[in-house]
C-alpha cells in the first residue's frame, strides 16, 4: 500500500524536468492509441462476421443434420419426419444436393445443384433475396418444373427469368451400363424454366448455384428417397444449442447437427483468422508502444535518486524501491490502456449507432452502405488484459533498473 501511495504521488505530481512529463504523457497517449485501434479493429471484425452471419441465414437453415459417414442418407422423407417430432422444430425437410452441368443456349458451366421439397421458402428466406424480375417457385402448371438461379449462374449462362429463358440439367448417370460408343447415354438430362434469380451478397452461395424441385434432383440421380441431408427450422424463440442436443439424442451418433456457423465453417473461419492475425499485429505495435514506459521510468528513477538515498535512510528495503517504480510503470499501462479501451468503444458504439463512416462504391447495389461494427466486452476484456500484462512485463523491467539505482545509492555514487 506505501508503494502504491508513492507511486501514485510519483505520477501526478510536477517533474523537476518537463521532459519528464512529457515523455510520461507521450508513454500513456501510446498505449492509449495502440488500445484504442485494437478495440476498434476488433469490433469492425465482428461487424462483418454478423453481416455474413444474417447474408448467410437468407438460405442457410437453422440447423442440418447430416450423416457422418457418406454423401447420403436413405430414408431421407422418414428421417425428417423424426426431426420434425422433435420439440422445438417447426419444420424440417429432405434436401439433396450434387453437382451437374447446366446448359442454356450456347453457354454452359457445372453448378451445385439443390434440390429442394415444397415448402421451401418457409424453411430459408428465398423470396427476400430473388431479383424483382423473378419470383421463386418450384412448379408451374402451364411450364412445368421450375429452376431458380444464383446470380452468378444466371450471368454465365445468360438466364433471364424475364425472357423464359429454360435451362437443361445433366448429371452423370449412376446406376445401368454406359455405351462407350455413345457418351450422351452416359448422362441423365431434364429441361427447367428459369423462374427466378437470388442474391445472397455470399460469393460462395451466388457463384454457381441452383434450385430445383427435390423431384427433380432425385429423377436425375436415381433416388428413390435418398437425401444429402435435414434442413431444420425452429420454433420462434428455441434455442440452437438445445434443439441441437435433443435432435442428437434422437437420432444418435450417426448423424452430425451443424449450426449457421458450422455450415460456413470455413467462410467464418478465415474471418476468425483475419481478425486475430491483424489483433497480433496491433498488439505487437502495442508492445512498442508500451517501452515508452521504460523509458519514461528510467528517466523518472534518475530524478528520484535524492529520493530513494532518503527512502534508504528511512529503512526502505530494495524489493519496496522496485515495487514502488514497477507500480508506477503499471498505473501508466493502465491509465493508457483504460483510457483507449473507452474511446475505442465510445468510437464503435457511435459507428454501431450512427454509421457515420461509409463504405465506397455503388450503395444502391452494396447489402450494407456503412462499415459494420459490433463491440463485444470480450474484446475489451481482452485487450485489457494484454495491457496488463504488457505493463508488468516493461513494469518488470523498469523495477530491475531501479534496483541497480538502488545499489549505487547504497554505495554512496551518483
Amino acid at each position: 500500500m506505501v508503494a502504491l501511495r508513492i507511486a501514485l504521488r510519483y505520477l501526478f505530481s510536477k517533474k523537476s524536468h518537463s521532459a519528464v512529463n512529457t515523455i510520461s504523457v507521450i508513454s500513456v497517449a501510446g498505449v492509449a492509441l495502440a488500445s484504442m485501434a485494437i478495440v476498434c479493429i476488433l469490433s469492425v471484425f465482428n461487424g462483418f462476421t454478423d453481416l455474413a452471419l444474417r447474408q448467410a441465414s437468407a438460405l442457410s437453415p437453422d440447423l442440418r443434420v447430416e450423416p457422418v459417414e457418406g454423401k447420403v442418407v436413405a430414408g431421407g422423407d422418414s428421417l425428417a419426419a423424426i426431426v420434425r417430432g422433435v420439440d422445438g422444430v417447426a419444420y424440417a425437410s429432405p434436401v439433396v444436393e450434387e453437382r451437374a452441368l447446366a446448359i442454356c443456349g450456347d453457354k454452359q458451366m457445372p453448378v451445385r445443384m439443390k434440390g429442394v421439397a415444397d415448402g421451401y421458402d418457409r424453411m430459408s428466406d428465398i423470396d427476400r433475396v430473388v431479383k424483382e424480375d423473378g419470383v421463386f417457385a418450384l412448379h408451374d402448371s402451364l411450364v412445368g418444373d421450375i429452376a431458380t438461379l444464383s446470380v452468378g449462374a444466371a450471368l454465365s449462362l445468360e438466364a433471364r427469368p424475364t425472357s423464359l429463358s429454360r435451362v437443361r440439367l445433366y448429371v452423370p448417370q449412376r446406376v445401368g451400363r454406359i455405351n462407350p460408343a455413345n457418351p450422351a447415354a452416359s448422362f441423365r438430362g431434364d429441361t427447367l424454366t428459369v423462374g427466378g434469380v437470388y442474391q445472397t451478397d455470399q460469393a460462395e452461395t451466388d457463384a454457381d448455384g441452383v434450385i430445383v424441385p427435390l423431384t427433380t434432383a432425385r429423377r436425375l440421380l436415381d433416388y428413390a428417397d435418398e437425401a444429402s441431408a435435414i434442413e431444420v427450422k425452429l420454433d420462434e424463440g428455441e434455442s440452437t444449442g438445445d434443439v441441437s442436443a435433443r435432435i442428437g439424442q434422437r437420432l444418435g451418433p450417426g448423424f452430425a447437427v451443424k449450426d449457421r456457423l458450422a455450415q460456413q465453417e470455413e467462410s467464418f473461419r478465415m474471418i476468425a483468422v483475419e481478425k486475430w492475425v491483424t489483433f497480433c499485429m496491433l498488439a505487437f505495435i502495442l508492445v512498442i508502444a508500451s517501452f515508452n514506459v521504460v523509458s519514461t521510468l528510467c528517466m523518472l528513477v534518475i530524478e528520484k535518486d535524492a529520493n530513494i538515498r532518503t527512502l534508504f535512510a528511512l529503512g526502505a528495503s530494495r524489493g519496496m524501491v522496485s515495487r514502488i517504480f514497477m507500480t508506477e510503470g503499471w498505473l501508466i499501462s493502465l491509465i493508457g490502456g483504460v483510457a483507449g479501451v473507452i474511446v475505442g468503444a465510445a468510437l464503435s458504439l457511435a459507428q454501431e449507432r450512427f454509421g457515420f463512416i461509409r463504405l465506397g462504391g455503388n450503395h444502391e447495389v452494396m447489402t450494407t452502405d456503412v462499415y459494420p461494427v459490433h463491440l463485444y466486452l470480450g474484446d475489451m476484456l481482452i485487450v485489457l488484459a494484454l495491457v496488463a500484462v504488457v505493463g508488468f512485463i516493461t513494469s518488470a523491467l523498469t523495477a530491475i533498473i531501479a534496483r541497480g539505482r538502488f545499489s549505487l545509492s547504497l554505495k554512496g555514487e551518483p
